[in-house]
């Protein structure tokens, strides 16, 4: 794998050579696979071997054809990298009663879905991305994710937003916990994305820098005063990691927490010469996945920034409901969610595999002779895959257009 030599001089530098060497030798192996299983859905997996610092994750011997697996499609799981995972367990070790979470940056929803776990009951989640595309992705994985659940199972609620986090900033609406997995140089993520590889520079590393903290500033303002920003990216430098968290605390009253780990998960601390804070990276060779890194950090009770303009000084409690958010906020209505919801009683009609990948290609399908007409709720291994209209001879298929897929071959 040819690397930029701007990256391997500076990542040498700040890992030394063993560790960089170890990293080196992993890009040229095949990644982890690894999924976490929805607990509402699935409560165990054949084969698999736990990722120890989320009891829903699992790694996988090979990578299966996911897209043809309907329980992918029914949200029964969700195919995520593992070091990822490791929000839930900041999440459980900080968070112990019920809250209201702002994910900043959300798409495609893997953290977001891995935070429906871990939050305590009775919490509720703002699942935000800015940029509209990837925004109905997000929405499209939290729905599948939520559906056929109701408010007795499901321990948190979401509402998913396409604004940006100025937007938030401006709105004067407070959070007790944000997660801001912001943008970055993606280098934790040269083993499975080439592409970024060829989009890395230095001067891309500092632009990513300065949006990072743009972003921490907006979310700041949004901040309970006691709240906990998580702050996290898939890159492995010190200028968008140990740096900004040092900018947090040089212009922001606020402490960084420790999270407990065990030396077995071979998370990596501080690469920063005198910067000795409780961080967290995962190194491909050294931990079991891709780059990550992520720190858990508490705001003050006090006098909160020079920074922080007097908008900051009008936050009022989140509004109970979604419909109450300000106008600058856009609201992504969960369409296929709401019609699940609303055919709850309906019929419930369990069928084959082949059926179910027919369907989620929205093509037309047969039914048992002695289906009731009208709409009924189609079932795979017991979970709601979708709508369905029967007419006798046939059902007219009610999946999303936009969610259909493309696979031809099984």
């Amino acid at each position: 794998m040819h690397l930029p030599e701007d990256f391997i001089r500076h990542t040498r530098e700040i890992m030394g050579d063993e560790l960089f060497n170890r990293f080196l030798d992993a890009l040229d192996k095949e990644p982890p696979v690894s999924i976490r299983l929805n607990p509402l859905k699935l409560t165990g997996i054949e084969g698999g071997e736990q990722v120890p610092w989320c009891q829903y994750g699992f790694y996988l011997e090979s990578r299966p054809q996911f897209t043809l697996d309907p329980r992918l499609h029914q949200g029964a799981y969700y195919v995520q990298e593992a070091s990822s995972m490791f929000v839930h367990h900041v999440l459980s070790q900080w968070v112990t009663s019920a809250v209201t979470m702002l994910d900043l940056c959300a798409a495609p929803g893997g953290k977001t879905t891995c935070a429906i776990a871990a939050l305590p009951r009775g919490s509720m989640i703002y699942a935000n991305e800015p940029i509209h595309k990837r925004a109905q992705v997000l929405s499209e994985n939290i729905q599948k994710w939520l559906s056929d659940t109701n408010e007795k199972d499901l321990a948190t609620r979401v509402v998913t937003t396409n604004s940006y986090p100025k937007d938030y900033s401006k709105s004067n609406i407070t959070f007790d916990v944000i997660l801001c997995d912001v943008p970055c140089s993606g280098e934790g993520m040269f083993r499975k994305d080439p592409n970024a590889i060829k989009e890395w520079s230095t001067a891309k590393v500092r632009q990513c820098q300065q949006l990072q903290q743009s972003i921490v500033e907006d979310a700041w303002r949004c901040l309970r005063p006691g709240g906990l920003l998580i702050y996290s990216t898939c890159t492995l430098n010190t200028i968008e990691n140990e740096q900004n968290i040092q900018w947090i605390l040089d212009n922001f009253n606020c402490e960084v927490l420790p999270v407990s780990t065990s030396p077995e998960w071979h998370i990596t601390g501080s690469l920063l010469k005198g910067f000795d804070q409780p961080v967290y990276r995962f190194i491909p060779g050294t931990s079991r996945g891709e780059g990550l890194f992520m720190a858990a950090i508490r705001k003050g009770q006090g006098e909160e920034s020079k920074m922080i303009d007097k908008r900051s000084k009008k936050s009022n409690l989140l509004p109970p409901a979604p419909c109450s958010l300000p106008p600058a906020l856009t609201i992504l209505e969960p369409t296929f969610l709401n019609g699940l919801h609303e055919a709850a009683d309906a019929p419930r009609i369990e069928i084959a595999r082949p059926q179910a990948i027919s369907y989620l290609r929205r093509e037309a399908i047969t039914l048992p002779p002695d289906t009731p007409r009208g709409i009924v709720m189609l079932t795979y291994e017991g979970n709601a895959l979708g709508l369905a209209k029967n007419i006798g001879n046939r059902a007219n298929n009610l999946y999303p257009k936009e969610w259909r897929i493309r696979t031809t071959y099984i």
